[in-house]
């Protein structure tokens, strides 16, 4: 990956559910995503990811670290207004996408491209399948791993932070291979349209840092 990320950015996932998720079964149910056989630590590990409630504000273990992102933010922000023209929402969502991303170990250009393709940056968007918000969360994770209250996908950072804990599970069924863990997120896997198509879109986020002169 291209982002450097400080050492507490998987700490909220941690070992308990890697190792679990080694020793989980394969898919049960039809959708989108779909739902998982998981073994009781996997769904504690993302229950408790999920019903923490902090704000999401970053911070960082130094100040390089704090220009970086405030690099990240300005680049994104500029790319994103066209679809968020609103400059407090496009805050929000930048804050919340980052936040997010960097706390299951994602890219963040990777989460903003897996939004561009799975509802253009539409905040109420609801697939055919009936996944709903930015990031297409199905509703049945709201009874798996949340608090059954299918509405609250349209909350901004709890539908980004649904769908980033989902993703970083898919990754590490998937032990690490992407474009596994993007087929099974879309419930396609081993079907290469939609890897692909998030990957490009990928490419339109990347970042590249400019580097600071030390003082």
């Amino acid at each position: 990956m291209r982002w450097g990320f400080h050492g507490r950015a998987r700490a909220w996932l941690g070992a308990h559910l890697l190792a679990a998720l080694l020793g989980a079964s394969g898919a049960a149910h039809a959708g989108n995503q779909k739902e998982e056989a998981m073994a009781d630590s996997v769904r504690l590990a993302l229950a408790n990811a999920i019903a923490d409630t902090r704000p999401p504000k970053p911070t960082f273990r130094d100040e390089a670290a704090r220009v970086r992102y405030q690099q990240w933010f300005t680049e994104m922000s500029a790319r994103l207004k066209k679809r968020l023209p609103d400059e407090q929402s496009r805050t929000e969502f930048l804050e919340s996408a980052w936040y997010e991303a960097t706390r299951a170990g994602l890219d963040p250009g990777l989460v903003l491209g897996l939004i561009q393709v799975e509802s253009a940056y539409r905040k109420y968007a609801v697939s055919v399948a009936g996944a709903r918000g930015y990031m297409q969360v199905m509703p049945f994770w709201t009874k798996v791993i949340g608090d059954n209250d299918r509405r609250k996908l349209f909350h901004m950072q709890t539908n980004l932070r649904y769908g980033c804990a989902i993703l970083r599970m898919y990754i590490d069924m998937e032990r690490g291979n992407l474009y596994l863990a993007l087929g099974r997120y879309n419930g396609s896997r081993g079907k290469p349209q939609y890897p692909n198509a998030v990957l490009a879109a990928w490419k339109k986020w990347e970042f590249s840092p400019v580097a600071v002169a030390s003082r």
